[in-house]
Parts: structure tokens; sequence; C-alpha cells
């Protein structure tokens, strides 16, 4: 790998998680030594990129750093547009427009060689699957987590039976044939997952909940990683 090629792969892995990464995790990826990833540390920190942190700890690049616009690898361009038919397959409708819209911008930008494999990928995500129709309006709720918005939802349980919930949604999980609303409810006091299925009337309301949804999102991470370990379970994707 060229050197200038190195020095660009050292502030991906770096701007691809807030956490310290050590120099032995970054040579590792890289498969290069130590020595080198500090060597090309120190000179990336000379260049004045933001990075802090130092040898045997970790190393963190400060945010509001970025590079200029580069081609993507084809790696990275097949990750992309596999993602994309992902989201095409399953996203409510305004979503899969957005992703098909997405791959097609990704084959006009590329140099042509590289056309095909946007175009004509070699790997290909599963179509649709038999996923449980939406009965509230998930473009509306992706607005409303962008905007920090509470929701109003009448919501039936598995008995069926309504109840009348206020929540602050934050994120939107998919799962194999149901996606959910995830949100601190009011009613509970608590984070509250609902099936976009179930739910029976919605509102959308113009007060903003006094949350941060990032903030949300780690207090949810955090309480779930809690909830886990209190049943004996790692949660996937954490550390043992």
């Amino acid at each position: 790998m060229r050197r200038a090629d190195r020095l660009f792969q050292i502030i991906q892995v770096l701007r691809r998680t807030r956490r310290p990464v050590t120099a032995d995790a970054i040579a590792v990826e890289l498969e290069t030594s130590k020595r080198t990833i500090y060597r090309d540390i120190a000179d990336l920190m000379a260049q004045r990129v933001p990075i802090r942190g130092e040898a045997g700890v970790g190393y963190v690049l400060d945010g509001g750093f970025d590079l200029p616009p580069l081609m993507l690898t084809p790696d990275e361009i097949e990750a992309a547009v596999l993602g994309a038919q992902w989201v095409a397959g399953r996203g409510d409708p305004a979503l899969a427009r957005a992703a098909l819209d997405l791959i097609a911008k990704i084959g006009a930008a590329v140099p042509e060689h590289l056309r095909p494999l946007a175009l004509e990928p070699s790997s290909r995500a599963s179509v649709r699957w038999n996923v449980a129709p939406d009965s509230i309006d998930m473009e509306k709720v992706r607005g409303a987590i962008r905007g920090g918005h509470k929701i109003a939802l009448t919501y039936s349980d598995e008995q069926e039976r309504l109840s009348e919930r206020t929540i602050w949604p934050f994120a939107v999980g998919y799962h194999e044939t149901v996606r959910l609303i995830i949100g601190w409810c009011e009613l509970r006091a608590d984070f509250r997952s609902f099936r976009t299925d179930r739910v029976a009337q919605a509102a959308f309301l113009e007060e903003r909940y006094p949350e941060r949804p990032a903030v949300l999102r780690a207090r949810y991470r955090k309480a779930m990683t809690e909830r886990w370990a209190e049943m004996g379970y790692v949660r996937p994707g954490a550390a043992p």
C-alpha cells in the first residue's frame, strides 16, 4: 500500500468510530507494523489533522474534520449498493425510492469502468420479505425523529387492548417481519418499542421533546446493555 493511501486509510479507520482505536488494531487492519502506524499518525498530527491520543491508549479523530471528495473503492461501491438494495426491499415507499435513487447516483458518479459494480452488481440483497404492513406513515415518523417531535399513538397490544401513548421517537428498528418505532413512553416512563402494524391511530405533534434524539439513543443503548447483563447475556455487537 502506498504511504498516501495508508494515511487516508488511517483517517478512515478513526472516523469510523468515536472510541479510541489502538495502533495495534490499525496495524492489523492495514497489514503493517505498529511502528509504521505510530510514525504515520505523528505525521498526520504534524499536518494538523485533529487526532487526539497517545501510544498505548488509542487515538480519536475529532469531529468536524473531513477530507476532500475522493473516489470510492470497488468494495465501497459494492457495500453501498448492497445496503441500498436492502433498504429498497425493506424500507417504506419513500425510503425505498431514495435507496434506488442512491444506486442510480452512484452509477452516474463513478468512472465508467466501475459503473457495472453499481448497476450490475454481483452481490444482491434478497427481495422484500413478508413484512407486516405499516399502519402509520413512516415518512412522517422519520421526520418526527429528525425534528425531535412527539407522537401521540393509539396502540393495540398482543391481546388487542388499546392504550393511549405519547412517545418521544428516536429510532426505527427493522426485524424479520415487523418494523418497530423505538421511543421514550410518557405513560410508562421508560423506553418502549411499538410495532408499526399495531398502531390504530397516530397524531404527529408540533411539541418537541426535551432530549436530543442522539442522547436518547445513547441512553437506550446503555439501558439495553444493562438489561442484557442482568439476564446473563452479552448483547449482540457488544464486547464480551
